[in-house]
């Protein structure tokens, strides 16, 4: 899953260009680098920013959802309201990615609505809040979540096999519990569903490497490893798609889930001139 920032204010890419066009030409680019999805957000998830209207960032997003599905790209929305997402799903979005936790219930009667798969995300913390839960066990914590919201979304009509799970990393939590849930990937395995792996440029990354957002795509390849051993699917929700589908690819060859390998074209083996 490639990300496409349509909002300002963005911890990764603050000063990026928001015109919905050359948005929609960055979202086109991360398809031909091997993403699947597009995540389309128009609001960040900074607690340090207050919220937008609901109608503004429908506004960003639309433009950009409109332009990607015309031209065959397969769109999820990040947000956590009702209002954006039924405008981002009427213009043609899949998915919605709600990193809220369920936070507000009409998103899910919305997905039923349309028939668009819904990520529950977990998390202790309100919207645009800094809120640090007291969880002895994350992992617990994490599985209880995920079976409260999953039953409440079934309840307001959204199917089961429309759920995708989201651990979180690093809403609501301190960084050494993100890291922890990626040591112990495995025990969230148990609801059956795929997983959302939102992990590229987080704090926890940050932490360990110590760099700013932007210089933690090598970190970032670091926390896709985990995902290798997992039984059921995972969506990798990262910003540099080119050297993760190229990480991802030489990881395949190496398990020995990819085609034999052929001759090196010429004109690869070296740079050009």
């Amino acid at each position: 899953m490639g990300i496409v920032n349509a909002g300002p204010g963005s911890f990764s890419d603050p000063q990026g260009t928001k015109d919905p066009g050359a948005l929609a030409e960055r979202g086109f680019e991360l398809q031909r680098q091997g993403a699947a999805i597009v995540d389309v957000g128009g609001e960040s998830g900074r607690t340090d920013r207050p919220a937008v209207s609901e109608e503004e960032e429908a506004a960003r997003v639309v433009p950009v959802i409109e332009r990607l599905v015309a031209g065959g790209v397969t769109v999820s929305v990040d947000t956590w309201r009702p209002g954006p997402a039924r405008a981002a799903l009427e213009a043609g979005a899949a998915m919605v990615n709600d990193v809220s936790g369920l936070d507000e219930p009409d998103v899910a009667r919305v997905c039923a609505e349309y028939g668009a798969a819904l990520v529950i995300t977990h998390t202790r913390a309100k919207p645009k809040v800094k809120d640090y839960a007291d969880m002895p066990d994350v992992i617990a914590d994490v599985l209880s979540l995920w079976e409260t919201r999953a039953a409440q979304a079934v309840g307001l009509g959204v199917e089961e096999e429309q759920l995708v799970l989201d651990p979180g990393f690093d809403l609501g939590k301190r960084v050494g519990q993100s890291v922890e849930i990626l040591t112990r990937l495995s025990e969230l395995e148990s609801p059956g569903r795929p997983l959302l792996l939102a992990i590229s440029r987080k704090d926890f990354i940050g932490s360990i490497t110590s760099r700013r957002p932007a210089e933690r795509d090598p970190g970032t390849l670091g926390a896709v490893e985990p995902a290798f051993g997992l039984r059921v699917g995972s969506v990798l929700r990262v910003h540099d798609v080119a050297g993760t589908r190229d990480f991802i690819d030489v990881r395949c060859q190496l398990q020995g889930n990819s085609p034999a390998l052929s001759a090196l074209a010429p004109e690869m083996q070296r740079e050009a001139g």
